[in-house]
């Protein structure tokens, strides 16, 4: 049985303060923008037990979004909308966002750190982390930032598009979402240019 091997933490060439991670969530989703968040970290005021978002538990991530929040130099959350994703393809708007989240910080940052292998077009100096939000503290900041606001506005959307269980599976292709589009059909909501809705499209106006 192969053992996945844990990346080593990553040593960044800046080493002055301000420094900003940034990350997205919700490339995969159905339905529903892609958000990302940015953040300048404090050293004067660190926090714990900041991790990967997708492996913490709800109750913390929630936690540590407070923390986040009244802890930090400097934050920002940012989205690309489900418009701007169809008509540029997920991975433009998912640079989009982290763009705008950048841009929006109130302190700017004199370095960036940006989670996977792909950077906005920016003058900002920066490297990509692969898996950075379990290796970079800022990036992990922000990927708790921008997970805990969608899971947040998906559930606020269940309740505007009942039907879909969006406050379950938060937009993502669960086979409970699959049969709710199949009996439903796409709300304004869903990403048409998504394989699976734009084929649900395609049955319904048959």
């Amino acid at each position: 049985m192969s053992v996945k091997k844990e990346l080593p933490p990553y040593i960044c060439s800046y080493k002055g303060e301000l420094l900003a991670g940034v990350d997205e969530v919700g490339r995969g989703p159905l339905a529903g923008d892609v958000v990302a968040a940015a953040v300048i970290l404090d050293p004067a005021k660190p926090i714990t037990g900041l991790a990967d978002s997708k492996k913490l538990s709800e109750k913390k991530r929630e936690l540590l979004f407070d923390e986040i929040c009244a802890r930090a130099l400097s934050f920002a959350v940012a989205r690309a909308t489900v418009a701007e994703i169809d008509q540029m393809n997920i991975l433009q708007a998912s640079l989009l966002a982290m763009h705008r989240a950048v841009g929006q910080l109130p302190v700017q940052p004199e370095f960036v750190l940006v989670d996977g292998n792909k950077k906005p077009d920016w003058s900002y100096p920066c490297d990509t982390v692969i898996k950075g939000d379990g290796r970079v503290a800022a990036i992990a900041a922000a990927s708790i930032l921008a997970k805990v606001t969608r899971d947040r506005e998906m559930v606020a959307m269940d309740t505007k598009f009942p039907g879909y269980g969006l406050a379950g599976h938060k937009g993502y292709p669960t086979k409970a979402h699959i049969q709710a589009l199949q009996q439903l059909g796409p709300s304004p909501l869903h990403r048409v240019s998504f394989a699976p809705v734009r084929k649900l499209l395609a049955d319904f106006a048959e």
